[in-house]
């Protein structure tokens, strides 16, 4: 015997069930005498609820006039591609694949800097200030244009130097890459002419380094002397296959002026000098040294730090800091510098935490994202920001690396490399601002998709066996 009825108000319900839904009882026994062999079954349709399984034509259209009476508030906060494009120029790519997207988008673009490449030109802008341009000696022991700035909004004259502008990565040619060699000589000149030049503060950016000195090489060209085990001289600028002896230090020679001129740091303070996480480890086959040559840097580096320690009076071989750029963040501490979290004092000038509030997703991005973002890197910092105030976060990248599924935890919600195939390294720099225009369109039509989602609400799930079964039971039985 089969049972059906029909009702027109179903209370206890979940609301977006409309009106008419039809309950169908079976017997398992078609000469049924009891109503107590019924065997209750609850079958609902789309058109029984009331609620289209897709959204009708005129709710797309109202949809589509909403979005485009008040686009989406986009915040661009990206780093930039090592070797190819800037933060500046990241930003430019991405605010045009948004608008290719989403005409009517707010966009606030917001280029950030992690101490390496742009972190004097960005700081200068930002504040009104002004650069100055010299030539020193580069990673490879050859003359290099360079540059050095003073900030505009400051009572003190406050400098600005960045570690890269003399020993980046990105002046190494790439058949000479190799940290064994490679120099911070040109640093420490930076440092010098920014003293000389009458600064009271200096902010100096570590990150995208092409060596593994310990900062040795930028403390001899600031007057400091180092020598080995038999008491011989290190000689100057000769990378980290000096230091493996490395045995004591002479500071007697430095520049007078330090003293005077209190220096912050902006560094990863995630790395650390020695161990198995020591910068030689972590970061040299980055800058084309091998196994052996690993083993061989990460001896000098103990080296260093034994040094250092005795020098300062405290062991600095695990500090945080230590091992950034190379270790430099060792030699900096050698010649008084003040080490400090670099997203702390970049974040002190460009604000990020007051253009997140006003947001509605933030898009950030680097060459690589990979298990190392989360330790100190900008996507990983711009996400912390963000997710302290609900704001999501998506990263593009040039590649994705071994462990990228750890950024979730981090806080980026989403994350994509702008590569569309196979290609080699030197065809991805060449396309590098097409592949992150077209990168950025794509995200953002993703994010729209999202957007037009949340404005249907989704039918709601049947209700669980126990309340669809007192459901029946009480329209049937009254009770």
């Amino acid at each position: 015997m089969i049972i059906t009825r029909h009702f027109h108000k179903q209370p206890s319900l979940s609301s977006t069930l409309a009106s008419n839904i039809t309950v169908a009882y079976s017997t398992k026994k078609s000469n049924c005498e009891s109503l107590q062999h019924l065997q209750p079954t609850l079958t609902v349709s789309s058109a029984d609820m009331g609620v289209s399984s897709t959204p009708a034509v005129s709710e797309r259209v109202k949809l589509g006039n909403e979005l485009n009476q008040g686009g989406p508030r986009i915040l661009i906060c990206p780093s930039g591609f090592k070797e190819s494009l800037g933060p500046n120029e990241v930003a430019d790519c991405i605010e045009a694949g948004v608008l290719r997207a989403v005409p009517n988008a707010t966009v606030t673009k917001a280029p950030m800097v992690d101490g390496g490449e742009g972190f004097t030109e960005a700081l200068v802008a930002t504040t009104a200030g002004k650069r100055h341009f010299i030539e020193v000696m580069g990673p490879v022991r050859e003359q290099v244009p360079s540059h050095y700035g003073f900030l505009g909004s400051t009572i003190t004259k406050t400098a600005v130097v960045e570690m890269a502008a003399a020993a980046g990565l990105s002046i190494v040619p790439r058949d000479q890459r190799n940290p064994l060699y490679t120099t911070t000589y040109g640093v420490g000149q930076l440092i010098k002419a920014a003293l000389d030049d009458g600064a009271m503060n200096m902010l100096l950016g570590c990150g995208d380094s092409g060596t593994c000195d310990g900062g040795i090489g930028m403390a001899q060209a600031l007057g400091a002397r180092f020598y080995n085990s038999k008491g011989d001289e290190i000689p100057l600028a000769m990378g980290g296959a000096s230091l493996a002896d490395l045995a004591a230090a002479d500071l007697s020679g430095l520049h007078p002026r330090l003293k005077e001129c209190q220096i912050d740091v902006a560094c990863n303070w995630h790395n650390v000098l020695c161990g198995p996480k020591g910068v030689a480890r972590v970061f040299g086959p980055q800058k084309g040294a091998t196994p052996v040559e690993i083993e061989l840097l990460d001896m000098a580096m103990i080296r260093v730090g034994a040094v250092v320690s005795e020098a300062v009076g405290k062991d600095i071989s695990y500090a945080p800091g230590s091992g950034a750029s190379g270790g430099m963040g060792a030699g900096l501490q050698l010649i008084g510098c003040a080490l400090h979290p670099r997203f702390d004092i970049i974040t002190k000038f460009l604000n990020i935490s007051n253009l997140v509030k006003g947001c509605d997703v933030v898009i950030t991005a680097e060459g690589g994202i990979d298990e190392q973002t989360p330790r100190g890197k900008i996507p990983a910092e711009v996400a912390r920001i963000a997710k302290a105030r609900g704001v999501p976060v998506i990263a593009l990248a040039g590649t994705v690396g071994k462990g990228a599924s750890c950024n979730y935890e981090a806080g980026i919600d989403a994350y994509a490399s702008i590569l569309q195939a196979p290609v080699t390294l030197q065809v991805a720099i060449a396309e590098a601002e097409r592949l992150l225009i077209d990168a950025a369109e794509s995200v953002t039509r993703m994010v729209m998709v999202g957007w037009s989602l949340k404005r249907f609400r989704a039918p709601s799930p049947l209700p669980p066996a126990r309340e669809a079964m007192a459901f029946r039971r009480s329209r049937t039985f009254g009770y």
